[in-house]
C-alpha cells in the first residue's frame, strides 16, 4: 500500500492497489515515513475502511486525536460482544470518544442520567443488548467502573451508525420523535401498542427508515401501487392517524411527508389496529 498521509507516529492514510483509501494504525506506523512511500506492513495492527462517502483524510484526523489505547478497548470489547463493523471508523470513532468522556467522569465520580433511556429501552431492545454486552466487555479493561446509564449513549451511538450517519443529535431527535408518533398512534387508533408484538416492531423499523429517507431528501414517490392506496380507503381512520402523525413530523423535522410516505404510514397504522390472531 501507497503512504498518502502521516497523522501522527500511530496513525497514517494509505492508498491500497485497487485505489481505495484506508486508515492504517499501528505503533511506529508513521515515524520517519513519508507520503509516497511503500507502508510497512509488518507495523499494520488495524484497518479502517470508511464508508457512506465520508472523507478518508477528515477520519484519519480525527482518529489520530483519540488516545489509541481507547481505541484499542473500543475495538477489542465489540469483538467480544460480537458486535459487527469493528472496521468501520465512524462507530469505532463515536464510542472510543465517548469512552474517553465517560471515564473521565466516572474518575471524578460524576454520573450522567441520560434523557430517553426508557425510549431507548423501549425502541431499540437489540441495540441496548449489544450495548450492555460492549459495557460489560469494557469492565475489565477500565481502570474505573463505569455507570449502566452509559448503556444508553452507547446504544444510541449504535442506532446512529446504522441509520443516520453521524449525528448524534439527529438521532435523539427520532428518539423523542418516534415514542410522540407511537403516543399518537395508539391514541388515534383507540389501541393499546405491545412493543413485543411484531406488528409495532415493523411499524418502528419502517420509522427509523422513514427519518433517514426524509433526512436525505429520499422520500419515495410514485411507488404506491393499488393494494397500498385500497387499504388507505379502507380504514379511514389510520388515514387519518397517518395524516396527524405527517403534521407532527413537519413540525419537528421541518420535512413534509410525501403521498406515497402517508400512504405507507396508513399501511402499518392498519396493521397495528387489526385485531390480534387467535390462537
Amino acid at each position: 500500500m501507497e503512504l498518502l498521509r502521516v497523522f501522527n507516529n500511530n496513525v497514517v492514510l494509505a492508498r491500497r492497489q485497487d485505489g481505495t483509501e484506508v486508515i492504517l494504525t499501528g505503533r511506529g506506523l508513521g515515524f520517519q515515513a513519508k507520503p509516497g512511500q511503500k507502508v510497512d506492513d509488518t507495523k499494520i495492527v488495524r484497518v479502517f475502511v470508511p464508508s457512506d462517502g465520508r472523507d478518508p483524510d477528515h477520519m484519519g484526523q480525527l482518529l489520530a486525536e483519540i488516545p489509541p489505547e481507547h481505541v484499542q478497548m473500543v475495538v477489542t470489547a465489540m469483538r467480544e460482544a460480537g458486535i459487527e463493523d469493528s472496521s468501520s471508523p465512524t462507530l469505532v470513532l463515536a464510542l472510543a470518544d465517548h469512552l474517553g468522556f465517560a471515564l473521565a467522569r466516572a474518575r471524578k465520580g460524576d454520573v450522567i442520567e441520560y434523557p430517553l433511556t426508557g425510549e431507548v429501552l423501549h425502541l431499540y431492545p437489540e441495540e441496548y443488548a449489544k450495548a450492555l454486552a460492549l459495557l460489560n466487555a469494557l469492565a475489565p479493561q477500565c481502570d474505573v467502573p463505569l455507570p449502566r446509564a452509559e448503556a444508553t449513549a452507547f446504544t444510541l451511538h449504535l442506532v446512529n451508525a446504522g441509520f443516520s450517519g453521524g449525528d448524534l443529535s439527529w438521532t435523539y431527535t427520532m428518539t423523542g420523535v418516534i415514542q410522540q408518533i407511537l403516543d399518537v398512534a395508539a391514541t388515534g387508533l383507540g389501541v393499546t401498542l405491545d412493543p413485543e408484538s411484531i406488528s409495532v416492531g415493523r411499524f418502528i423499523t419502517h420509522l427509523r427508515y422513514l427519518f433517514v429517507r426524509v433526512r436525505k431528501d429520499e422520500q419515495l414517490r410514485d411507488h404506491v401501487g393499488s393494494v397500498v392506496r385500497s387499504i388507505q380507503e379502507a380504514c379511514p381512520q389510520a388515514s387519518a392517524c397517518a395524516h396527524t402523525i405527517a403534521q407532527l413530523l413537519e413540525l419537528r423535522l421541518g420535512d413534509s411527508l410525501s403521498e406515497d410516505e402517508v400512504a405507507y404510514l396508513s399501511l402499518h397504522l392498519a396493521r397495528l389496529s387489526a385485531p390480534a390472531p387467535q390462537k
